[in-house]
């Protein structure tokens, strides 16, 4: 088995040119984010791929044993006794046939026989899937036919339909393992731990044979500070530690590995890291512990996207008459563009142009903006805030005199920010998500900071309805650095919901 170390990341040139600048740590940090999106939608794929193949062969399964019971009881392949006792206890029209290939697909989703690993070829799991999808389609025959006839058919039918399925999913499990780790589908799989300790557990759960993996190599634990380096040059998609490590090297493991998008697996140990979530797994009868952070999993970012997307459209179709009002006043107001347009800071470092209706006079300086973000950046919170009364301080520019009449009240109604919704539209930006940040802002993040790179910037976040303006800018990182951890379709919606008012009724001094 291979021993990885000692790679030596390459350089992008994706992002802006102030973040060139940074450390070779915060440099790799960016580089592991960008693999993230790689890294999600390879293992979504292999989960379509599976949860397809699966289908398709419980339904192929299905028609040949279907095709078998005819032949059994219609052509008597069996003889005319087998034929006869078929004609008596399962009778033509017992059930009909495409009603009991959908309460099969159901009854087998239920209970857990289209997940990863050892679930899907869990016999007891298969009997529960069969037993439930012939109850689905016979109790209500208990009630015609009476119960002692109808039941002789379920125990029938649900035996035939458990050892068919059974065959079949150990069959094809057998016939994929044979074929799936010399193909790319498979997840490129680093080793890390002890050299013994990685030799036994490859052994112990076929790794370089299994369905799921492509075993690359291993890394040795004295060697951690080269796991970024191997993640982004050998491609590698899925981690599992070996070894027991102490909590430092395994809060760099996880670090690492969430970071880039990689599945995270352990064997089984005690977890305490935040926001990072543990769930037992089984490969090939041996559990790991899989450790996610909710801000990661592929399918739940596939739904946001949608949803970002649809909402968005609608959005703009909406308001559409309001979007040509305000760009008229824009126009009528002052001299310029009616949209601004800045770079920023997307997810992974990637710099994309935002879009919002201009509120100042064309090609004012943002010097003003430099020197209060140095002050909130450099420590000196106390300068750049500005007091308002009742103990508040503001962290903003106030009677900024670049800003024109129409636009002080766009940025009052933040209606300023409307146009955003075609960075959402092309994918650069999300309905929430953490503020954009600019690139002379990135350029002094500590780096925690970072971790607000790991989602899709938003139109509003948890900043905007927990105070804005009134919070300070570690304040505002941390609230972000937050809301990746905490990540969920619910908390969006929630968000979504508290920016309502916070609008409405200009709440944490929008301008």
């Amino acid at each position: 088995m291979e021993s990885l170390a000692g790679v030596a990341p390459r350089r992008h040139s994706t992002q802006p040119p102030e973040l060139d600048a940074l450390d070779a740590a915060a440099q790799l940090r960016l580089r592991l984010q960008r693999r993230a999106a790689h890294n999600l939608r390879r293992h979504v794929t292999r989960s379509l791929v599976r949860f397809t193949t699966l289908v398709a062969a419980d339904l192929a399964t299905f028609l040949i044993l279907r095709a078998g019971y005819r032949l059994v009881r219609d052509a008597a392949w069996l003889g005319a006794t087998a034929s006869a006792a078929v004609q008596t206890v399962l009778p033509a029209g017992y059930v009909y046939r495409w009603q009991y290939g959908a309460a099969l697909f159901v009854g087998l989703f239920v209970t857990g026989n289209y997940g990863a690993g050892d679930p899907r070829r869990d016999v007891s799991r298969l009997l529960a899937g069969s037993a439930l999808a012939t109850g689905l389609v016979l109790w209500a025959a208990a009630w015609q036919r009476g119960l002692d006839v109808v039941a002789l058919q379920y125990v029938v039918t649900t035996a035939a339909a458990w050892l068919a399925l059974t065959a079949e999913r150990l069959s094809l499990d057998a016939l994929v393992g044979r074929i799936k780790a010399r193909r790319p589908s498979a997840a490129r799989t680093l080793l890390v731990g002890s050299r013994v300790d990685c030799e036994a557990v490859r052994r112990r759960t076929a790794l370089s044979d299994g369905m799921e993996f492509s075993l690359v190599g291993s890394l040795d634990v004295a060697r951690l500070r080269d796991l970024g380096g191997v993640i982004a040059e050998q491609g590698i998609e899925t981690v599992l530690v070996c070894s027991h490590v102490d909590d430092t090297a395994f809060r760099e493991i996880a670090d690492r590995s969430i970071a880039s998008g990689c599945q995270l697996l352990a064997m089984p140990r005690s977890v305490d890291l935040g926001g990072v979530q543990p769930q037992v797994v089984w490969r090939r009868g041996q559990p790991l512990i899989e450790l996610t952070a909710p801000s990661l999993k592929g399918q739940q970012l596939a739904v946001k996207r949608v949803f970002d997307l649809l909402a968005a459209v609608a959005a703009v179709l909406v308001l559409s008459p309001l979007l040509l009002l305000i760009a008229l006043a824009i126009k009528l107001d002052s001299r310029g563009p009616v949209l601004f347009r800045q770079e920023r800071v997307g997810a992974a470092g990637r710099r994309f142009d935002l879009f919002k209706f201009r509120t100042m006079k064309n090609g004012a300086s943002d010097a003003a903006h430099r020197e209060l973000v140095r002050k909130m950046l450099g420590g000196e919170e106390a300068a750049a805030g500005t007091a308002i009364g009742n103990g508040k301080r503001v962290y903003k520019l106030l009677e900024d005199e670049r800003v024109t009449r129409v636009g002080g009240w766009l940025r009052r109604t933040s209606l300023d920010e409307l146009p955003q919704l075609l960075n959402v539209i092309s994918g650069a930006m999300g309905l929430v998500g953490p503020r954009p940040p600019l690139g002379y802002e990135c350029a002094a993040y500590d780096h925690w900071q970072f971790d607000r790179l790991q989602v899709k910037p938003g139109i509003t976040g948890l900043w905007q309805v927990s105070g804005r303006s009134l919070m300070s800018y570690r304040q505002m990182c941390e609230l972000d650095v937050e809301y990746v951890r905490r990540w969920s379709l619910w908390l969006d919606l929630k968000i979504l919901l508290r920016t309502v008012p916070v609008v409405l009724f200009n709440s944490g001094s929008a301008a």
